[in-house]
């Protein structure tokens, strides 16, 4: 166990919790002179998407189009917002351990939130290519247990960033850092989740045609969804190997992937990116299904039918996907021509029939008169 004054040997002043820490982490020690002008950047940007999504969610609600995603990218931007004022704070009072712990907090605990909503998003592409299993009970346990893994794995690490700074006690401290290692490699499964989903959701052949959902072409949701997911992976991954590879060096000699280029580059400018893009996409739009969502068929039914659909459909309905159709590039206007034409054309058949029968039945009396008296 080490003593209160071997830590001050270790150039720690602090005699009584909570102490200051010994190792280096992503980011450093913030600065006025660096931290505080960027952190003042990405403050207004994270403003200006909080009054983005807001404004957006507010609109949509008042004319019935209920899309929750909106507010919660609202109180992520919020979070944030949280995040940027501690860490200025933090820089200009750099002795201040409590500020830093909280500011440590925010910047672990806030990208969360981004990484359900992409989950909510595959999941909407999954059901909508692949019903079937989509709306499988199995498939719905899985995502709500990613989600209470999620929850659970956050307070532990809330939980081990604190108490970290609350002890001196080398097992306690060796826990704590393996509860760190544990959430930043649960963080960077769960964003590489969405592309696994998608991309198995697409190569997995499908056997009914893709129930459309919201507006846009499908094809351009999965695009979108892949660039957020790429973008939320490459920076959970890169701050989970930083953990891993940096995360005994002395406070004092931090590695070069420590610094705070990559802090800023792979922890908010990956955010922003991704909060900007939902803005620009309108994914309200894209990604927007009917409430009451329960089963198959419900994603491609219009907002005022929701709930009143019955059980009709039969097997007869079922289209089998060709080649051309596997990112099914048309829109639902296309599609509602595509089936007036094949109605138009099995009209034009049974039509033919009818007039042939008739021709038949017309001409059948024709051959009476050529039958002799008795």
């Amino acid at each position: 166990m080490v003593q209160p004054r071997q830590a001050a040997s270790m150039g720690e002043m602090n005699l009584h919790p909570p102490y200051p820490g010994t190792t280096a982490s992503l980011g450093g020690l913030p600065t006025v002179g660096v931290d505080v002008p960027i952190c003042a950047v990405f403050l207004v940007l994270y403003m200006i998407g909080a009054a983005s999504h807001m404004t957006i969610f507010q609109r949509n609600r008042a004319r019935g189009h209920k899309f929750v995603i909106s507010a919660m990218m609202f109180g992520f931007c919020m979070s944030r917002i949280v995040t940027m004022i501690l860490r200025i704070s933090w820089a200009v009072h750099p002795h201040n351990v409590r500020l830093a712990i909280a500011a440590n907090v925010f910047v672990a605990a806030g990208v969360v939130l981004l990484f359900v909503i992409n989950l909510l998003f595959a999941q909407r592409i999954v059901r909508a290519s692949h019903p079937n299993s989509g709306w499988h009970p199995i498939f719905h346990y899985a995502f709500m247990s990613i989600y209470i893994i999620i929850v659970v794995s956050l307070l532990a690490l809330i939980t081990s960033v604190i108490q970290s700074s609350y002890t001196l006690n080398l097992n306690t401290k060796r826990i704590d850092r393996d509860i760190q290692l544990y959430g930043q490699t649960l963080y960077a499964v769960v964003s590489f989740l969405p592309i696994l989903l998608v991309v198995g959701g697409l190569a997995i052949p499908r056997k009914t045609r893709v129930e459309k959902f919201g507006s846009g072409r499908f094809r351009h949701k999965v695009a979108i969804l892949l660039l957020a997911a790429v973008l939320l992976c490459a920076g959970a991954s890169f701050r989970a190997g930083a953990n891993y590879a940096g995360g005994q060096r002395p406070r004092a000699d931090p590695a070069k992937y420590q610094g705070k280029a990559c802090f800023y580059i792979f922890n908010f400018t990956v955010e922003i990116l991704v909060i900007y893009l939902y803005v620009i996409v309108r994914v309200d739009r894209r990604f927007f299904v009917p409430n009451n969502s329960h089963g198959p068929g419900d994603y491609s039914r219009k907002p005022e039918e929701a709930g009143a659909k019955g059980e009709q459909e039969s097997a007869e309905g079922m289209h089998i996907a060709s080649e051309e159709e596997i990112f099914d590039d048309m829109s639902p206007g296309d599609l509602a021509r595509n089936d007036n034409e094949k109605g138009r054309v099995l009209e034009d058949e049974e039509k033919g029939i009818s007039a042939d029968e008739e021709t038949t039945h017309a001409q059948a009396p024709e051959a009476a008169p050529n039958v002799p008296a008795s």
